[in-house]
C-alpha cells in the first residue's frame, strides 16, 4: 500500500505471492474489524465499513473472507486495535506518513523510530509533514478490464469492456468526482473525502472495477532523489514499513 507518485506499483502488488497477498488480506481484515467495532456490522449505515469493504474488494479478497471478518468482529472476537499516524522524513527530506493499526502502541512506536533512523530518515512530531499533503478520495481504474463486462470477455471483443477515456471521465465527473487523469496505463479519479463513498458507489453501479479505492494523503509536491544510495535507502525504508504487520498505509512524496 505504497505512496502513489507512480501508479505502476499497484499492478505489481496484484501479482504478489500468496504469502504477500495474505499479508495484505490481514491488513484489510484489521480495517474491517475496527470499522465494525466502531460503527456496527451493517455497511449501509457504517461508512467506514463500506470503505473497508471496497478496499478489500480492490485487493481481491474473496467475499466469503469479507463476510467472515465482519461476523467475527461483530461477535466481539479479535484484538482491539488502536489507530495511530506517524510522520517523518526519509532520505533527502522526502515526506512520509505512516498509518498504523496496532494492539501494542509502544512496540509500534519503537519500530517506526527504528525504521526511519536505520534508513537515513527521522521520525518527526505530529503535523510535521501532513501540511504538505492533501486528503483525497482516490479511485484507480485499469485501462484494460475496467468494467465487469471485461471479465466475461478477456480478449476484448466486447466494446463495453474497453471504454474510451472520455466516456470514463464523464462517468466519473457525473458521479461527483473532483478531478480525473490518465497515467501509466490507468485512470485515476479524485474526490473530496466526503464525496468518496458516493462516487465509488456510483461507479460500482456502472460496473467499474478498481485496482485501488481508498481515501489517501496525496503529496502537493514530489522530491526526486539524486543519488543511488538515497534511492536504495528509500526503497528499503518503504519495504520495511510495508512489511510491518502494524502498518496499514504509507504515503510519501518521493518521485519514484
Amino acid at each position: 500500500m505504497a505512496g502513489h507518485s507512480k501508479w505502476k506499483n499497484i499492478r505489481e502488488r496484484k501479482g504478489k505471492s500468496d504469502a504477500q497477498r495474505g499479508k495484505i488480506f490481514t491488513k484489510v481484515a484489521r480495517e474491517i474489524s475496527v470499522a465494525v467495532k466502531e460503527g456496527g456490522s451493517d455497511p449501509t449505515s457504517n461508512a467506514r465499513l463500506r470503505d473497508a469493504i471496497a478496499k478489500a474488494r480492490a485487493a481481491n479478497m474473496p467475499n466469503d473472507n469479507i463476510k467472515r471478518n465482519i461476523e467475527k468482529a461483530g461477535g466481539g472476537d479479535g484484538a482491539n486495535y488502536e489507530v495511530n499516524t506517524y510522520e517523518g522524513y526519509g532520505p533527502s527530506g522526502v515526506a512520509v506518513i505512516v498509518e498504523t493499526m496496532t494492539d501494542n502502541k509502544n512496540r509500534t512506536a519503537a519500530d517506526m523510530r527504528h525504521y526511519f533512523d536505520k534508513y537515513g530518515g527521522n521520525l518527526g512530531a505530529e503535523g510535521c509533514v501532513s501540511w504538505s499533503f492533501d486528503k483525497k478520495g482516490v479511485l484507480v481504474i485499469d485501462k484494460v478490464n475496467c468494467r465487469e463486462a471485461a471479465r466475461e470477455d478477456p480478449l476484448g471483443g466486447n466494446e463495453n469492456a474497453k471504454l474510451d477515456e472520455d466516456t470514463i471521465m464523464l462517468d466519473a465527473l457525473d458521479a461527483g468526482a473532483a478531478d480525473f487523469e490518465s497515467e501509466d496505463g490507468m485512470f485515476v479519479v479524485y474526490t473530496t473525502p466526503e464525496a468518496f463513498g458516493d462516487v465509488r458507489t456510483a461507479l460500482e453501479e456502472k460496473g467499474y472495477n478498481f485496482l485501488s479505492a481508498q481515501v489517501e494523503m496525496v503529496p502537493q509536491n514530489y522530491i526526486k532523489l539524486e543519488t543511488d544510495e538515497d534511492v536504495k535507502k528509500m526503497e528499503k525504508l518503504l519495504t520495511m514499513l510495508e512489511d510491518s504487520d502494524d502498518v496499514q498505509s504509507v504515503w510519501h512524496s518521493w518521485e519514484e
